[in-house]
């Protein structure tokens, strides 16, 4: 049972330059060439209710879910028109109640690279530009999967192909939507059978659903502020639900719509650090904790050559 974060699909932060361009997979902005993003974000994420299938319920046995997570990232421009980005998550878990005890550890090692196929002004109002994203994943070390709600991830090896498009206005408003589709690998678990769906399974392997994920946001960016609401949703193409009183499986179909609000802010003494504030809330979901989390980290800037040059 994950929180209707992004899950451990991955871990995407912001990232912020001088002119404070945020840089994430899902934005419609892209870091000048040759410069350097790199930083730390701490995520606290909690829930105690959840939804088991369609039931939201309760459950005493572990009370309240706890994962905490820090992600450092880096994310680097080639040139002006593409990118490439890298995560590395550390997952910590843990329950209120009952026996279950949590994991800790590296989850899975995120590459991305995100290219701008064009932009054109639109109107007199802005412009607007059209991103293509193409990203993997891997696990970076041997945890179990088959232990969730507090397993640190899925152990999937994944590889997933995004498109965004992105209006800027002039006034420093902005609109952006994403979609991507992920496809999984096989997990391997540490018994030889296992139950899901109605059927049981003599083997080891299991056959992960692939993924559809979509975002929707709007803000505002002006000088060393960038304010930013998305509501994102996630739809499992495939799996089965938790069973009544049982252990979810890994591959259950864990659906989520959340709406998140973000605060960046580039400090005015000290031109190359910026912050970033987060609040997220899980609205309605399927096989998911209803999560709240919370986010902030600090973000460093260097550039290596002139932001301008093509």
């Amino acid at each position: 049972m994950r929180s209707g974060w992004s899950g451990p699909a991955c871990v995407l932060i912001g990232l912020t330059a001088p002119c404070l361009r945020a840089q994430t997979i899902e934005d419609g902005l892209l870091l000048p060439r040759k410069t350097l993003v790199t930083g730390v974000l701490y995520s606290h994420d909690s829930w105690d209710h959840y939804w088991e299938g369609t039931l939201k319920r309760v459950n005493g046995n572990i009370g309240t879910v706890t994962t905490q997570t820090a992600v450092w990232s880096g994310s680097y421009g080639v040139s002006n028109r593409l990118n490439l980005i890298a995560n590395v998550p550390f997952v910590s878990t843990a329950a209120s109640q009952g026996v279950l005890q949590g994991m800790s550890g590296l989850q899975d090692l995120t590459l991305a690279a995100k290219y701008r196929l064009l932009e054109t002004p639109f109107t007199e109002v802005g412009s607007i530009r059209a991103i293509a994203v193409l990203s993997g994943s891997i696990p970076l070390s041997r945890y179990t999967p088959d232990f969730q709600p507090l397993s640190i991830g899925l152990a999937s090896k994944r590889v997933s192909g995004r498109f965004t498009a992105d209006f800027r206005a002039k006034s420093g408003w902005f609109l952006t939507g994403s979609t991507a589709y992920t496809w999984r690998g096989k997990v391997t678990l540490d018994r030889p059978y296992y139950y899901t769906d109605g059927q049981l399974f003599l083997s080891n392997e299991v056959a992960m659903p692939d993924v559809f994920n979509y975002n929707l946001g709007f803000g505002y960016s002006r000088g060393g502020l960038m304010v930013p609401i998305t509501f994102a949703g996630q739809r499992t193409l495939g799996g089965g639900d938790c069973r009544r009183q049982d252990m979810p499986f890994v591959s259950n179909r864990m659906n989520f719509s959340k709406v998140n609000a973000i605060v960046m802010y580039q400090l005015p003494k000290i031109r190359n650090l910026s912050t970033q504030f987060a609040y997220g809330y899980t609205i309605d979901g399927r096989n998911v904790g209803q999560g709240t989390t919370l986010t902030m980290g600090l973000l460093y800037t260097l550039s290596f050559g002139s932001p301008t040059t093509p």
